[in-house]
């Protein structure tokens, strides 16, 4: 039986780019940074919660063989990759307010639903991110 979600991965064209954005800008914290040799194992979490855990993946070996890690790259490029994440906050338009001073890339504006709030990001990859405060 399964019990969790622990790792997921996006696709990330240039992982210390990806570190500044997620860490940097979306104030998430590195969970693990290891050079394996074949490849570097960059994971981020939110704050407080490592059980779970984004892998900032590059589209190149050992995932993949370097001809379909360039296809990746090129659709990735056009945000057509299909990675995506969601993400909760408290107050999803000061932190709208605050992203857009930041100069992040808002698809979507807040906008009240049936379950609260949400907008969305996308990252400098191309990646989807959608934030929802939800609804007490």
């Amino acid at each position: 039986m399964l019990t969790a979600i622990t790792t997921s991965s996006l696709f990330v064209t240039d992982q210390d780019e990806a570190l500044d954005f997620y860490v940097g800008t979306l104030g998430m914290e590195v969970n693990t940074d290891v050079d394996l040799g074949f490849m570097r194992w960059l994971t981020v979490s939110v704050p407080g919660d490592h059980a779970r855990q984004i892998l900032l993946e590059l589209p190149a070996p050992p995932s993949m063989d370097e001809a379909t890690g360039a296809e990746v790259r090129q659709v990735l490029s056009k945000g057509a990759a299909g990675g995506w994440v969601g993400f909760s906050t408290d107050d999803a338009r000061a932190l709208h307010a605050e992203l857009v001073e930041k100069g992040v890339d808002i698809t979507d504006d807040p906008t009240d639903r049936d379950y609260g709030t949400d907008f969305g990001i996308r990252d400098p990859f191309g990646n989807k991110l959608r934030i929802v405060q939800r609804r007490g």
